[in-house]
């Protein structure tokens, strides 16, 4: 009994199960028939393009037609769709083999063509993904909860520039793998934002910037002075502290976290509740690590070419991924969204692939065994015919070499310009050498959802010779801010001010390093101006300038604009530490307080002194009548740290205070210098914004159309001028008068003498090159003779001194034997040497 009774429940469980399944198909049903009528997806300002119109009989044949192997692929893939079906009849059929652009069934793995593009910033996936978000135009699918029936090549993609997210994630496939990556195109789910290109509720990521440093509690307070009187310590509880703390803390995290809830309601408040959530059909692009360092899996959105994470919320499910060499089917569940997917292909638990590289045989029906008997020799054969088919590899890809000339690189879209709807922000985008002014781009921030209340313009620029880079522009404190590159013609860094008007606060930056004056910055106001140095010889950092009343304009030599001649009240100067000076001896602050006629200065602090040295120099107090200033022990009063007060002589101060008297004159001089450049630049400025300059380089044929027609025309005169120098029947014309036009007879007649002429020059070639010849020859005869003739002068030198020097030696034998016959005569070996060399002398 107790059986059966329990047989009965279990089919109440069952009956309600099937009442249920029944209820969610029947729902789902509806929907697609309402998705179907309203095409609620289908955003407005989606211009519609009429993909039935494109040209498609210039395309290859592999587009029109299939190959054997592309035929035997998609009748394996519907065979793995069919098995695919029974085993998993609730889940929605495969995206396997759309038709193409000229309606040929491709399967998708064969769409994807391995492209490597020449181009620096295609090499890196980030760059991959922005060209691939901003080049196209997004289309949605025609049904949201259904891929698409078709499937065009990426070169049409490409070549129209707009398509859906399938065509997004088989180009952005394309080029990574062509960049070495483990990418594959993924068939999966998405949420509404997701799926229809909406970051109205997502920041913009120009607005992310880095967090301010947050200085340290400890440490940051000053040295407390150990003379100071410690007041009387309040006796509390440490334990009381940190539980007052930590009351503190968790109060303002709730405080923080009801804020957050509250504003995530408002915002899903705003929002109608999607009735598709979890049924949107959405592709994207999934990279594995493995190849070019990357370290973990992460998608890529086709549509922002923007990286999440795996598990990302917004991405609610996969259906397959494939790539250039395979297809694989996700068997794991996906209520959680894609948060516990496993992305490792190689388990078959997990992933079933179509072309599977191991030695198991298809998997076949069910009770397909029953239908009919196979005797051993047929089972031999399918055995054989399915491990051909497991060798199968996969064809090369339909699709043309992907190609993109550097025009359509740099254009970056269709129509020259796109617009991003933010959170509270607006991001616009244009082509460069669109706008005469060089923007590139513009981010506007709102302060409210609806776009009403604008709070601050952020502008990009490019190619501009005034070297601008970008203008920051606060709209409520009308604040505007711009940053230059190097080069600008009087080194500008950044310029903050609220108006291009003289005498109004500002802040200057320049590259103090182009600058003959190292200056850094210059802080100007009504009243004041500050300057700041690095790197100067004279250690100086600082230079700051009271003004006071207006007086009448003067103008400046070397300057172009008149000054306003505000009188100087105060110049005060702050030096660095030199340390090839004392101390005392070398000054850190010196102010010129120019009304008064008073000069104050201080010196650095010496070692073991807790003040400084001064002087003060009053001019008044030493004029005489005639107003020279004479030197008077009230002139200068000094005080020097650290000795005992002596009287200092009177020239040394009187030699210091005409020093400081000539760098008064001097500094007046520098700081209208000052003044007059501010002038320049804001003249400049005004210049620069009101005619803008775009610098191109010179081998941009096409925009620099000025250049190339000077370049056209000067070789077209140079061919000319060669041409007309070239023209060998041009004196025969001007010798026999004739026009332009020639009877035959002239023709001949000019014929002859061109002949003639060509004859007789070429006779006074002949002439002259034989007159060099005979000339050479006889050059050479004539260098014989020179050689023999000083050859035979020399054999008749040698033989005269021969003959003299046997001579002599003669005669020396005959003195010997008359003056000295009784002597006994000399040794044997030496009459022997002598008459050796007598012969030998004789024979030469």
């Amino acid at each position: 009994m107790e059986a059966l009774e329990e047989e009965e429940e279990a089919e109440e469980q069952r009956e309600e199960e099937e009442l249920k399944a029944l209820e969610i198909s029947d729902n789902l049903q509806d929907v697609e028939e309402e998705v179907s009528v309203a095409q609620a997806c289908v955003p407005s300002d989606v211009p519609d393009f009429d993909w039935s119109s494109i040209d498609t009989s210039q395309l290859p044949s592999s587009y029109k037609t299939n190959s054997l192997k592309e035929k035997k692929l998609l009748h394996m893939a519907d065979h793995f769709l069919r098995q695919y079906t029974h085993l998993c009849p609730d889940r929605k059929p495969l995206f396997l083999h759309p038709v193409n652009e000229c309606g040929v069934e491709k399967f998708v793995s064969t769409t994807v063509r391995s492209t490597l593009l020449p181009y620096a910033e295609l090499y890196d996936w980030d760059g991959c993904a922005s060209f691939v978000s901003d080049y196209l135009t997004m289309e949605p699918l025609k049904s949201p909860i259904t891929p698409p029936s078709s499937l065009y090549s990426p070169t049409t993609i490409l070549k129209y520039q707009r398509g859906n997210c399938f065509d997004f994630s088989v180009l952005l496939c394309s080029m990574l793998i062509g960049a070495r990556y483990d990418a594959y195109c993924v068939h999966g789910y998405a949420t509404r934002e997701i799926c229809t290109l909406d970051e109205t509720l997502e920041p913009c990521p120009l607005l992310r910037r880095p967090q301010e440093r947050q200085v340290p509690k400890e440490g940051t307070r000053k040295k407390s002075n150990k003379y100071r009187v410690k007041p009387l310590l309040d006796p509390q509880s440490k334990y009381e502290l940190q539980q007052e703390a930590k009351k503190k803390a968790e109060t303002e995290a709730a405080q923080k976290n009801k804020e957050r809830e509250e504003e995530k309601v408002t915002e899903v408040e705003k929002r109608e509740r999607d009735p598709l959530h979890g049924l949107r059909v959405h592709a994207w692009v999934l990279v594995l690590p493995g190849r070019r360092e990357v370290p973990e899996s992460f998608f890529i959105n086709p549509f922002t070419g923007k990286s999440h994470s795996t598990t990302d919320e917004r991405f609610l499910g996969i259906e397959s991924v494939w790539n250039h060499r395979n297809y694989w089917v996700n068997m794991q569940d996906c209520r959680n969204g894609c948060k516990d997917l496993t992305f490792d292909l190689g388990d078959a638990t997990r992933w079933e692939v179509m072309l599977s590289e191991s030695e198991k045989a298809l998997q076949l029906l069910p009770g397909a065994e029953e239908v009919k008997e196979l005797s051993d020799s047929d089972t031999d054969e399918m055995q054989e015919k399915e491990e051909k088919d497991m060798s199968f590899d996969m064809p090369p890809s339909w699709v043309a070499p992907i190609q993109i000339s550097p025009r359509d690189f740099e254009t970056y879209g269709s129509q020259g310009s796109k617009v991003i709807l933010y959170k509270k922000a607006k991001l616009e985008k244009w082509v460069p050498y669109l706008n005469e002014n060089g923007l590139v781009k513009r981010l506007t921030v709102y302060a409210d959802s609806d776009y009403a209340e604008v709070v601050e313009v952020t502008e990009w620029f490019k190619n501009r010779k005034d070297m601008l880079d970008m203008r920051e522009v606060n709209k409520q404190t009308q604040v505007t801010t711009e940053y230059f590159s190097p080069g600008h013609l009087f080194h500008l860094k950044a310029h903050t001010y609220t108006s291009l008007e003289p005498e109004t606060e500002r802040t200057m930056e320049f590259y103090h390093k182009a600058r003959v004056d190292d200056l850094q910055q210059r802080v100007e106001t009504a009243n004041e101006m500050t300057e700041y140095f690095v790197g100067r010889d004279d250690f100086l950092h600082l230079r700051h300038t009271k003004f006071g009343e207006r007086g009448k304009k003067v103008h400046l030599a070397g300057t172009k604009t008149d000054i306003d001649s505000r009188l100087v009240v105060q110049i005060k100067e702050c030096f660095h530490r030199n340390l090839e000076k004392p101390a005392d001896e070398d000054v850190a602050e010196r102010i010129f307080l120019i009304t008064e006629e008073e000069i104050h200065l201080t010196y650095h602090l010496k070692d073991k002194c807790i003040t400084a040295s001064k002087k003060h120099f009053f001019k008044a107090a030493g004029r005489d009548r005639k107003g020279k200033i004479v030197m008077t022990p009230e002139t200068c009063i000094t005080y020097k740290a650290g000795s005992p007060e002596k009287e200092e002589k009177l020239l040394p101060q009187y030699k210091l205070l005409k020093e400081l008297m000539e760098e008064e004159k001097k500094l007046k001089q520098h700081v209208q210098q000052s003044k007059a450049e501010v002038l320049n630049i804001l003249k400049t400025r005004e210049n620069e914004e009101t005619n803008v300059e775009l610098s191109v380089s010179i081998y941009d044929t096409e925009r620099n159309k000025k250049r190339y027609e000077a370049m056209t025309t000067r070789k077209d005169e140079l061919l000319e001028q060669e041409g007309r120098d070239l023209d060998y029947l041009a004196p025969f014309h001007i010798q026999t008068g004739h026009g332009e036009k020639m009877t035959k007879g002239q023709a001949l007649c000019v014929k002859d003498d061109c002949l003639m002429d060509l004859k007789q020059s070429l006779i006074r070639k002949a002439n002259i090159m034989q007159a060099h010849f005979e000339k050479a020859v006889e050059d050479t005869q004539k260098n014989q003779n020179r050689l023999i003739a000083g050859k035979e002068d020399d054999f008749l030198a040698r033989h005269s001194e021969t003959t003299s020097l046997v001579h002599s030696l003669e005669l020396g034998l005959n003195r010997e034997k008359q003056t000295a016959p009784q002597k006994s005569r000399a040794p044997k070996e030496k009459l022997r040497k002598d008459s050796r060399l007598a012969k030998h002398l004789g024979h030469n």
